[in-house]
């Protein structure tokens, strides 16, 4: 039973993470764009490229939308999640198996 809560503890905590870390990335979107924008830009002087870069830098490693992963929601598992459900392949299994998934349904060859 411990062993149970505990991991429900963990994914609870995981989501929770991934959370905030999805609310930085809408947060600093548009700043870390426009920084990115006038980094590539090769018109720029060298010392506002460097300040440009340096700000860029300055921004939450968390902000980066590339470190943003798609978790499942019960288990935390960030492997193999089916974006409309939300859920992993092996929990979205489980519930087609038992039932309560409407509309989809186990088919035998």
């Amino acid at each position: 039973m411990k062993e149970i809560l505990s991991k429900r503890f963990v994914s609870e905590k995981r989501n929770i993470r991934d959370h905030k870390c999805r609310l930085l990335t809408t947060k600093y979107e548009l700043r870390r764009k426009l920084y990115k924008a006038f980094c590539k830009d090769s018109d720029l002087p060298s010392d506002m490229w460097d300040k440009l870069r340096y700000k860029l830098s300055k921004l939450p490693r968390n902000s980066s939308f590339a470190r943003v992963r798609n978790r499942c929601i019960s288990t935390g598992c960030p492997r193999s999640v089916y974006e409309f459900f939300r859920i992993s392949r092996i929990v979205f299994r489980g519930l087609a198996s038992r039932g309560p998934l409407m509309g989809i349904k186990k088919s035998s060859w």
